[in-house]
C-alpha cells in the first residue's frame, strides 16, 4: 500500500502581520491530516468537540475541545476532522524570533523564550487556561493587525503563566536534527497512521528506514523516547477511544477496527494504556461528551 511521503509545509504570514493567523468554522481546516512539521511554532485552540491529538510520539484523545503549543519541527496531524463536532479551530503560526532577536532578549519578554523552549516537547493546556484564553485567541480575527499582536503577546504570557498545562513528550525528546532524520521519523509516523489496521512488521519498517531491525529500534527509541512496539500500541488504542465515543457498535468490532486482531490482547493493551477497560472508558465518555 502507498504510503504517504512526509510533508514539509510552507507557512506564510498573514498580509500585513508578522506571524500567521486562522479561524476556521467547525472541521474546514482539512488539510493537515498527515504528519508534517514546520521551523514556525504552532497554537492550535480548538472550540469543543472531542478528536485525536497527534503530536510527535504523543497520541491521545481530547474532550471539550483542546488548546495546544506545538514546537518548532515538531511533527503532527491535524486535530479536527468531520467527527469532532468542534465550533471553530484557530490556528496562529509564527517563528521563533518573529518579534526579532534583540526583542527576545530584553528583560521582560525572556517568558517567550523560555515558553518556546517548554513547547519543544508539545504542550497541552487544561480546562482554565483553555476558559480564560479561548476568546482572547478567536477574537484577533476581528482585530488590525497591531492590535492583533499585543493579543498574541498577551495571550503567551498568559501561556507562559499557566499552571494548568501537560508536556505531551517525553523529557528529551526533540526533532532538532538533520532534515533526513526529520523525513525519516515522519515517514514513519504515516506509515503507522497509514497501516495501523494492519500487521505491522518491524522487518518491513527497519528496511523502509534503511537499517537493520536492532539499529531501528535503538533509533526510534532515542528520538521518541519510546519503543515502536509501545507508540503501534498507543496509536491504536487512542483510535479505538475515538471510535468509542463516536460509533455506536461493539467493542469487539471495535478492537478489529484499531487494528487489534486478539480480542482480549485488546483488552489487556486498553487497560494498560487507560486504567479501565472499554465499556468503561466508553460509559465515562458518554457522561463527559454530553
Amino acid at each position: 500500500m502507498k504510503t504517504l511521503k512526509p510533508s514539509f509545509e510552507v507557512v506564510e504570514p498573514s498580509f500585513g502581520s508578522s506571524f500567521y493567523y486562522s479561524k476556521y468554522i467547525e472541521n474546514e481546516n482539512n488539510k493537515a491530516h498527515v504528519w508534517h512539521y514546520h521551523p514556525e511554532i504552532e497554537m492550535v485552540f480548538v472550540n469543543g468537540g472531542s478528536g485525536k491529538r497527534q503530536i510527535g510520539s504523543h497520541v491521545s484523545y481530547y474532550t471539550d475541545g483542546d488548546l495546544i503549543l506545538v514546537g518548532s519541527n515538531l511533527p503532527h496531524c491535524g486535530f479536527t476532522d468531520t467527527n469532532t463536532g468542534n465550533k471553530n479551530e484557530t490556528v496562529i503560526q509564527f517563528k521563533a524570533d518573529f518579534l526579532g532577536c534583540d526583542f527576545i532578549e530584553l528583560q521582560e519578554n525572556k517568558f517567550v523564550k523560555e515558553l518556546f523552549n517548554k513547547a519543544k516537547g508539545g504542550i497541552a493546556f487544561g480546562e482554565k487556561t483553555k476558559k480564560a484564553i479561548g476568546n482572547h485567541i478567536e477574537a484577533m480575527a476581528d482585530q488590525q493587525p497591531f492590535e492583533k499582536l499585543i493579543t498574541l503577546l498577551s495571550v503567551l504570557k498568559a501561556l507562559d503563566s499557566s499552571k494548568d498545562f501537560t508536556i505531551l513528550n517525553a523529557s528529551g525528546f526533540s526533532m532538532e536534527m538533520q532534515i533526513q532524520d526529520n523525513d525519516r521519523i515522519n515517514m514513519i509516523f504515516n506509515y503507522v497512521k497509514d497501516h495501523y489496521q494492519e500487521s505491522i512488521s518491524l522487518d518491513e519498517v527497519a528496511e523502509m528506514s534503511a537499517m537493520t531491525v536492532p539499529s531501528f529500534c535503538r533509533y526510534f527509541k532515542k528520538i521518541t523516547k519510546k519503543t515502536f512496539t509501545r507508540f503501534v500500541n498507543e496509536y491504536r488504542v487512542v483510535h479505538a477511544s475515538k471510535l468509542l465515543a463516536e460509533k455506536h457498535v461493539s467493542i469487539t468490532a471495535i478492537s478489529l477496527e484499531s487494528g487489534f486482531n486478539n480480542f482480549s490482547h485488546f483488552n489487556k493493551i486498553f487497560h494498560e494504556f487507560t486504567g479501565k477497560s472499554a465499556s468503561e472508558y466508553r460509559n465515562e465518555l458518554k457522561s463527559i461528551i454530553k
